[in-house]
């Protein structure tokens, strides 16, 4: 095995925690599960801003929005207001290529600012006149030297991609899934990685190390867009099995639309299951799975009726919490993956701590590097892995402004409008995992307002909601 391992980085779009939990979601993931069972899947991964772009830029440089540039969805409309990743950002795929990785992306981007010309040769507008789709410059992939990717497109049965070298009016287009279609060229990564590990003749411990991230859409919406022989057993559940979180009223409006919705989501988790059942199968099948750290997690999930909502952006569980399931060379800790806290913008310095890469960890990254608490070892600074902040930036200046902070046993949220000023909402996850039980007490209010106060001062975020969260929290 070599000192340094492999990374295969598997993301689905919108996939939740609770479709991999004991007792959660009705859906089938057996290699996932299997995933699981040879390593460990960590109960309190958070997405800190749980909606595409702004988790994927902190995902990816370790830093908080304001700092990478993401603080809203990338797109047409807010890439006139300076979204999108700033091109220095630091990432972790331009640190492992920079000392040998053979480093690759394929699948969904979603961190580009569209261009005129990207309506052009991209998806083009939508109904409501954006554009979302970007082509991404050569000198603006982070660090990834192989790109088979897009920015973002819905179309899972004719996705298309840009590749190598190819100018933005240069795009593949393809029939089929997506997921599917991204797996094959994945796989023939892999073989190509194994191959030139060995010098073409199967694979060995030598050779240059990998990092590939692998990005699917599914199961984003649309719901409908699924491959040939999904799984339609889902369609003969009821609401109710459907739909079993306490928090989801299933006669109601909302409740009724997602309980329309699940069977064919929870298609698209099983089918994305089946694709990483494929990775893992050729990773044993090449001989890399002994020297290859997989991860397989999500962008952030989707409320499915929770709390009256459909889909993200809310913080709540069903859209913070995110699946986070490790394998890899290296004993991790069980103790750890059921304690720890790790959030969007840790997975960053973590990833390279987990490759052995600590020391080389960007002085720019904001996020800790919990390697060592996930391995049950020493050397983890002092408060890491014990909190997420939660972040909601508003779109104009009548919107709400929103930061909270998520700890393994409690999540305080405060809302600022200038015109209505700070309201807050305080959980005890342990007593009320389903959020039901707003927490009024003055006390313990305070208590919470000073910790996030005290929190966002730390990661040095501002908020205009800061002097009335002052006001709230009390004297220091």
């Amino acid at each position: 095995m070599r000192t340094n391992p492999n990374l295969l980085f598997v993301v689905a779009d919108q996939f939740r925690a609770m479709c991999l939990e004991p007792g959660g979601d009705a859906v089938s993931t057996p290699f996932l599960d299997a995933l699981a069972s040879d390593g460990v899947s960590l109960a309190n991964a958070v997405s800190n801003y749980p909606v595409c772009s702004p988790h994927r830029a902190m995902m990816m440089s370790g830093q908080y929005p304001v700092s990478n540039g993401v603080t809203h969805n990338v797109n047409s409309e807010t890439a006139a207001w300076g979204v999108g990743l700033h091109h220095d950002a630091p990432s972790w795929a331009a640190v492992l290529r920079d000392v040998g990785y053979r480093t690759g992306y394929i699948g969904k981007w979603h961190l580009e600012a569209p261009v005129p010309a990207d309506a052009i040769y991209g998806t083009g507008p939508l109904e409501d006149r954006r554009y979302w789709d970007a082509y991404s410059p050569l000198d603006r992939r982070h660090g990834f030297d192989f790109w088979y990717s897009y920015g973002c497109s819905d179309e899972h049965l004719s996705p298309h991609y840009w590749t190598g070298n190819a100018e933005r009016h240069e795009r593949v287009d393809v029939q089929g899934w997506s997921a599917a279609h991204e797996t094959d060229v994945a796989l023939d990564f892999l073989r190509r990685a194994a191959g030139a590990a060995s010098g073409g003749s199967g694979a060995t411990s030598g050779g240059a190390p990998f990092a590939l991230a692998v990005s699917w859409n599914p199961p984003h919406q649309p719901f409908d867009q699924l491959p040939e022989g999904y799984d339609t057993s889902y369609a003969g559940l009821s609401p109710a099995e459907l739909l079993n979180r306490p928090n989801v009223d299933v006669d109601s409006d909302t409740g009724r639309d997602a309980a329309a919705i699940a069977p064919l989501y929870y298609a698209a988790v099983n089918a994305i299951d089946a694709q990483v059942g494929r990775l893992l199968a050729a990773l044993d099948d090449l001989g890399l799975a002994e020297d290859t750290l997989v991860i397989f997690t999500s962008d952030h999930g989707q409320q499915m009726g929770s709390h009256g909502l459909l889909y993200k952006n809310v913080p709540y569980e069903e859209s913070m919490r995110i699946p986070f399931v490790m394998r890899g060379p290296g004993a991790l800790s069980t103790e750890a993956a059921a304690t720890t806290v790790l959030s969007s913008v840790d997975i960053a310095p973590t990833l390279l701590g987990l490759l052995g890469f600590s020391a080389g960890i960007p002085a720019q990254m904001q996020g800790r590097d919990l390697a060592p608490l996930l391995r049950g070892e020493p050397g983890t600074p002092t408060g890491a892995g014990e909190s997420a902040l939660y972040f909601y930036y508003p779109r104009d200046a009548d919107d709400v402004d929103i930061r909270g902070i998520r700890s393994r046993s409690t999540k305080f949220i405060a809302r600022f409008q200038p015109a209505g000023g700070l309201t807050t909402e305080l959980y005890d996850l342990v007593a009320d995992p389903y959020e039901l039980h707003n927490i009024t007490d003055p006390a313990l209010v305070r208590e919470h307002a000073k910790t996030l106060e005290t929190a966002l001062a730390a990661a040095g975020q501002q908020w205009t909601g800061a002097d009335a969260l002052k006001e709230l929290a009390g004297p220091a």
